[in-house]
């Protein structure tokens, strides 16, 4: 399922549904020049989520793209079980319809079942949604654990169809689809694992410390500021890697990514996002320089697991 055509890294639309995770807000003239910067770098992979701003980041994604040929570019976008009508007896349908209608498309290229809220029911009616259907994308699964992600792709295969992705949380400090084996099944069953939050919205980019934590109010703020001491020891190292490759720290958590075979969502909100992410899709990292952050990050101790996810066992 690994496209050669797609650029190794994914861009993420999250922060434009300016749904108060990040602590700001963004016009749609402020983000127009961050998507043009990413088209021209050859970055047209892009995430989006119906659920980031209750439709805010696809109406913000769609106006960028309704002026481009449709083999320019590629959309990810999910199901999102809390966003449904489960009294309908079209849900999916209705879902699905809903968001090409919102994002002026026929078709999208991945489509995610975006967690396990009364798995594996979505999963089952997505797949008698698409069974049989010559417009059927992609199919993934986000924020599931190993057996539900192997329960996934069988109930897929009965009607046809096959798991072509699994998104989970995956950065220096979660590891844990690793360590659960769920990167090994991805590769022998060569599924593509999209790896979100690398850079831990932002607090992997050197960007904060404790004399600059982030924004107050903000759900990442919560999470972070108070261990920003620590995250302070692991960023520092980055910077020496970043140094060694005469790159930004904020390529280095991209460029794992890739390393570990994953293909990395990338948030971006600012036209040096952008760059960065170029930047860092030819960053090659040794396994020594790989294996050293890892036991740096493991030192720390930081559980990094956030609210709406499990850690996956």
């Amino acid at each position: 399922m690994h496209n050669e055509k797609d650029p190794k890294i994914v861009l993420g639309a999250w922060a434009w549904g300016n749904d108060g995770t990040f602590g700001h807000g963004l016009a749609a003239d402020e983000l127009r020049p961050v998507f043009d910067a990413a088209m021209n770098a050859g970055l047209n992979l892009w995430d989006t989520a119906y659920v980031y701003g209750m439709g805010e980041s696809e109406r913000t994604l769609a106006g960028f793209l309704k002026d481009l040929p449709r083999e320019d570019y590629r959309v990810s976008d999910k199901l999102t079980p809390q966003c449904m009508d489960v009294s309908s007896k079209t849900a999916v349908a209705d879902m699905y319809e809903m968001q090409l209608h919102t994002m002026g498309l026929d078709h999208f290229d991945v489509y995610w079942v975006h967690n396990t809220v009364d798995a594996p029911r979505w999963i089952g009616e997505l797949a008698v949604f698409f069974d049989g259907r010559e417009d059927a994308p992609v199919i993934g699964v986000s924020n599931h654990n190993l057996a539900e992600v192997k329960q996934a792709d069988a109930i897929l295969r009965e009607h046809g169809l096959r798991l072509g992705a699994v998104q989970n949380h995956f950065s220096h400090i979660n590891r844990s689809s690793e360590d659960s084996g769920i990167l090994d099944w991805c590769r022998q069953n060569d599924v593509e694992f999209w790896s979100y939050m690398v850079l831990e919205q932002g607090a992997l980019s050197g960007k904060y410390d404790t004399s600059h934590p982030m924004p107050e109010g903000s759900a990442r703020a919560q999470k972070y500021n108070p261990v920003l001491d620590r995250l302070e020891t692991l960023n520092a190292e980055l910077a020496k890697v970043a140094e060694a490759h005469g790159v930004g720290l904020a390529q280095v958590p991209v460029a794992w990514a890739i390393a570990k075979g994953t293909r990395p969502i990338v948030g971006v909100t600012k036209e040096s996002h952008v760059t960065d992410a170029a930047n860092a899709s030819s960053v090659v990292l040794s396994a020594d320089e790989v294996r050293e952050l890892e036991n740096v990050a493991d030192s720390l101790g930081i559980n990094a697991v956030r609210a709406w996810e499990k850690k996956m066992d």
